[in-house]
């Protein structure tokens, strides 16, 4: 879990990025000191500095638990794109099974109303 510093941090470049101000060190501060947050005198500089040389905005886009995902038809790195839509016959045969067993009440050997 991010300590009380981290979090300063982290929400004062986000605030800034919002505002479409650059995420400087004396911005970063500034808005840590009118939150009333206690950090450490490293933390704002050490948020501008890790944060000068790439695009905000691209962080905040890409973020996911597993990482960036490839665009929409995009080939997965190294190989070739693998289609993930279904041929209309492999799509007729999902609904027949699937209206099959929501026709069937005795699927698991007993019925709901038995």
């Amino acid at each position: 879990m991010a300590s009380v510093s981290e979090l300063a941090g982290i929400y004062s470049a986000l605030i800034l990025h919002e505002d479409k101000m650059r995420v400087v060190e004396d911005k970063i501060s500034a808005l840590i000191k009118a939150a009333g947050v206690s950090v450490g005198p490293f933390w704002p500089g050490l948020f501008a500095k890790a944060l000068t040389s790439v695009s905000t905005g691209s962080i905040i886009c890409n973020l996911r638990a597993g990482g960036p995902t490839p665009a929409a038809g995009a080939s997965p790195v190294g190989g070739l794109a693998v289609s993930t839509a279904a041929s209309p016959a492999e799509e007729k045969k999902v609904e027949a099974k699937k209206a099959e067993f929501e026709e069937s009440d005795d699927y698991m050997g007993f019925g709901l109303f038995d």
